[in-house]
């Protein structure tokens, strides 16, 4: 039990309990105007180790409340300038994020209802049970606690939150930098990045989500490619129970968990025709309805569309639709290549370095000045996603607290030319064609690892193929 506090009549549910919450040294604000009730509640909670800061009406209080933060607040609900309630619209506002207790001699069920509607944690009538009191400060004190360490978590797993995240003093990614930070906070609900593969495409997304207004609500992501065709509607639009053979229960899809927040739809262009049309009518009428289901569903969300295709060459061939084209491309975003800003690359390369180290174990690593000329060398046709492949293998390998050239002798080799170049010259175009064709040949007509060994995209891939004569039969479906 809290000392000071004498036991009432629910004081056996309360002991266990208020007996830990003693050792809580919480900042409370009293804001009550009857001198005798505030000075009897502030002495009790005193001596239970709080510290108690008093006032007598809403102006002192928000006054206060300018310049100090609490763990607590306890309101009076009738005061001489206005109610409890004038300092609970700081909680509305959303510049209070404070438990609030409320207190009062004119209880009715229209009071405690509109407390809580307002945001109060509890609501107590006067005269107040003093181990109730205890009772609910200790719960509202844990909300606090949960509050805080949800904070510092999530400061932990995204320390460089934000546009920070995308890291680089080259002039293409400063300029990035600017654009993303303008485009969120633009009210722009369809957004398309086009990039190569592992150009950060991800983590630009993630970008636009945490320095826009939706920050606090859901960031969705749906990985377009990974998900079964006749899967996908049901992931993003969920389903009504019987909709088809085994759905047993009704699912909520991704757009309604992203409602408020943000939706990232990654490699937009392998979503199959006829989910688009779908997706193109949620996008102009902000609902849709689950599979199997006749209720419209409104939803208010962003729309983060990804790429490494080219979308236009795919509206030509019949693949993609224009009018879902032009509906995600309402701010096109460029990601750049990493080949265009070379000068990232040590910037990113020691980033890796430390950010894997310390995930594996290690002491903090150095990149040795030969290490990042061979970094430098090389033409990253997979850009930064290969680069911290290549650095993680590299941490992995490097022995002391240095990691030298030598540990990225596998995955680094030089992108000084290895083809010869006959005396008679030599037609760009079909030593190209015949890569791809070897490309293919090793990776048994799968385009989208083809693309990657050759630092091209998999439409560069299909337009050498279509000149082969490759794109009829099983080949032209494989991804």
């Amino acid at each position: 039990m809290v000392r000071g506090l004498p036991t009432g009549s629910g004081g056996s549910i309360a002991r266990p309990v208020l007996a830990e919450t003693a050792l809580v040294k919480a900042s409370l604000l009293l804001v009550e105007d009857d001198p005798l009730i505030r000075r009897s509640l502030s002495a009790g909670l005193r001596r239970s180790g709080h510290r108690v800061l008093e006032t007598d009406s809403v102006a002192a209080a928000k006054a206060v409340l300018k310049d100090e933060d609490f763990d607590a607040l306890l309101l009076d609900y009738k005061l001489p300038d206005g109610t409890g309630f004038d300092i609970m619209e700081l909680l509305e506002e959303g510049r209070l994020d404070t438990p609030c207790l409320m207190l009062t001699a004119h209880g009715s069920v229209e009071h405690a209802v509109e407390a809580m509607r307002r945001g109060a944690f509890t609501y107590l009538q006067k005269p107040v049970d003093k181990d109730e009191l205890a009772l609910q400060l200790c719960k509202a004190l844990e909300t606090t606690a949960l509050r805080k360490e949800n904070r510092r978590l999530k400061r932990l797993r995204t320390p460089r939150g934000g546009v920070g995240a995308f890291l680089g003093e080259s002039a293409a990614a400063k300029h990035l930098r600017e654009t993303i930070c303008q485009v969120a906070a633009s009210p722009a609900r369809s957004i398309l990045l086009e990039g190569e593969s592992g150009s950060g495409k991800g983590v630009v997304a993630r970008a636009l989500h945490e320095e826009s207004s939706r920050k606090d609500r859901s960031f969705v992501t749906l990985m377009c490619s990974a998900v079964p065709e006749n899967l996908l509607e049901s992931e993003l639009f969920g389903h009504e129970p019987g909709a088809f053979t085994d759905a047993r229960k009704r699912k909520m899809g991704l757009l309604e968990a992203a409602d408020q927040g943000t939706l990232f739809l990654d490699e937009i262009g392998d979503m199959a025709p006829g989910l688009q049309a779908k997706l193109l009518g949620m996008l102009e009428e902000r609902r849709f309805r689950r599979v199997g289901g006749l209720k419209e569903i409104d939803v208010d969300v962003r729309v983060i569309s990804a790429t490494h295709r080219d979308l236009n060459a795919m509206v030509e061939e019949g693949s993609f639709r224009e009018d879902l084209l032009y509906r995600l491309r309402v701010i096109p975003i460029r990601i750049p290549p990493l080949r265009e800003r070379l000068e990232d690359i040590p910037i990113l390369a020691k980033h890796f370095a430390a950010e894997l180290a310390a995930g594996w174990g290690r002491p903090a690593l150095t990149l040795a000045p030969d290490a990042l000329d061979r970094l430098a060398a090389r033409p990253w046709p997979g850009n930064v996603r290969e680069l911290r492949n290549a650095i993680e293998r590299a941490v992995i390998l490097a022995h002391g607290d240095v990691i030298e050239a030598s540990a990225l002798a596998a995955d680094a080799p030089s992108n000084t030319g290895s083809i010869a170049l006959p005396s008679d010259g030599i037609c760009v175009d079909d030593v190209v064609t015949d890569l791809v064709r070897r490309a293919l040949e090793r990776t048994e007509g799968n385009q989208s690892a083809a693309a990657r060994l050759l630092g091209m995209t998999r439409d560069q891939v299909r337009y050498r193929m279509r000149k082969l004569g490759m794109l009829t039969g099983s080949r032209d479906d494989k991804q």
